[in-house]
């Protein structure tokens, strides 16, 4: 069973998370779906633009609390889970093709980062997007730590990490994190267009262009990765964090 959908349409590679009777929430077999569904994209000449969604109420809903036994049963298992995390921010930014997000429903933790780690972002007026990893004890990831502070500054990075507030469509329209806020109903068809119309442009400039702009950050990025996996590490295995991360999915069972 997959749980990445991919399809094509003209020059465009929609790349879907297919797991929605649990919000596309991130697992090791999504993880390695993705990755898949990311290197086909990026490998496949016909391909000029991957725009990635998510099916159902949610763009990604992040990390599978029902999993995190398995995910931090061992220091193998906790630098693997880390390290596919890892992998799809790696996918998605140190590439030629450009990737458009069409974002709805929950972008939370992973779900957020992978939305930052987009080209382009069309979000639905749905969207509610926030870092619960402080509360949980657990720790960001996606290079999130280089990104948002020069996106945002200090102060406005840390306080979306500190507070870990619900954030609307509206209010990262305001910060400058997505690019259009659209109905429900128009997302895809919106990120469809802005695809097919870069896809028109010289696809020979767009690689020079991304090339140039993530070499610039690669350094920096990488490093922040390197420090982002280490202190996710740390947060794994803190039994403090494990009784956080328990306590918050035995609460979120019980509401539903």
């Amino acid at each position: 069973m997959s749980y990445v959908k991919t399809s094509m349409d003209g020059p465009v590679c929609i790349v879907t998370l297919d797991r929605p009777e649990r919000m596309n929430a991130i697992s090791g077999p999504l993880l390695d779906d993705l990755h898949d569904a990311l290197q086909r994209a990026n490998d496949d000449a016909a391909c000029r633009v991957i725009v990635l969604t998510g099916a159902g109420r949610a763009f990604c809903a992040g990390d599978d609390l029902k999993e995190f036994g398995e995910q931090s049963a061992s220091d193998d298992s906790i630098r693997s889970h880390i390290e596919r995390i890892q992998r799809i921010t790696r996918d998605l930014m140190f590439n030629a093709k450009p990737v458009v997000g069409a974002v709805h429903g929950f972008a939370v933790g992973g779900g957020f980062e992978w939305m930052l780690n987009c080209d382009i972002v069309v979000a639905s007026d749905d969207l509610v997007a926030f870092f619960p990893e402080m509360e949980w004890g657990q720790f960001v990831t996606g290079g999130v730590t280089q990104l948002l502070p020069q996106a945002l500054g200090h102060q406005r990075a840390m306080e979306l990490w500190l507070l870990g507030e619900r954030q609307s469509a509206q209010s990262l329209l305001s910060m400058g994190l997505v690019n259009r806020v659209v109905p429900r109903e128009a997302m895809l068809d919106t990120a469809m267009t802005l695809a097919a119309r870069i896809a028109h442009r010289s696809q020979s400039s767009i690689a020079r262009l991304k090339r140039l702009v993530t070499m610039e950050l690669s350094n920096t990025l990488s490093r922040s990765l390197d420090l982002e996996f280490a202190a996710t590490i740390d947060a794994f295995a803190d039994p403090e964090a494990a009784e956080r991360v328990k306590a918050f999915a035995t609460r979120k069972e019980h509401a539903r």
